[in-house]
């Protein structure tokens, strides 16, 4: 599984066809931790919620031929709020309970400028790279500007899941859910 950042990566010619669901952590697999009508990540074991519905969303993502990549920003561990031990052990359970094919992490906050952190694409393309990834034929979902911005930004389709968080959205999606489970029958006609 990933490990972050290297900033190295290439673009890829389309010649596999693997495509996949790239898929944002908090707020589209785990509930998010919501303060002021803004998101946060979850910083301690019992903290950490699956949303209803998301196991078998990503069950029939995987039957749908998808591979799943974990794509998440995790400041709090520059920011000192948590560990990178916490947020492996957390991402690790989630790919085993989800059937996860990769995990891409960024631990770094914004003053840190790298290449991986949303709204830059790097971790898109990191999982591109490592798993030949044809992202024309790929998805990102995520439930904030950062996760839009991105897949945009790597040539992929997107999806909003849309929790009206303070925060405005500034790159436009290709659709708009509640949740992921929502966006199964819009992610079907895509395929």
């Amino acid at each position: 599984m990933g490990n972050g950042c290297r900033g190295d990566w290439k673009i890829l010619k389309p010649s596999s066809q693997r495509r996949a669901i790239f898929l944002d952590r908090d707020g589209v697999l785990l509930q998010p931790i919501i303060r002021d009508r803004k998101p946060y990540a979850a910083t301690t074991p019992a903290e950490v919620q699956v949303l209803d519905g998301v196991s078998e969303a990503c069950a029939e993502l995987s039957r749908l031929g998808f591979l799943l990549v974990l794509i998440t920003n995790q400041p709090d561990v520059a920011r000192g709020k948590t560990s990178r031990r916490f947020v492996d052990e957390t991402n690790e359970a989630i790919a085993r309970a989800m059937g996860l094919d990769d995990i891409q992490v960024c631990d770094h906050d914004n003053f840190d400028h790298c290449s991986c952190r949303k709204p830059k694409p790097g971790l898109i393309m990191q999982a591109a790279e490592k798993l030949s990834i044809d992202l024309a034929a790929s998805i990102v979902v995520g439930d904030r500007w950062r996760d839009i911005e991105a897949g945009k930004s790597a040539g992929c389709r997107t999806v909003f899941i849309d929790y009206n968080y303070n925060e405005e959205i500034i790159e436009t999606p290709d659709h708009i859910a509640s949740s992921l489970p929502a966006a199964l029958n819009w992610i079907r006609s895509q395929v």
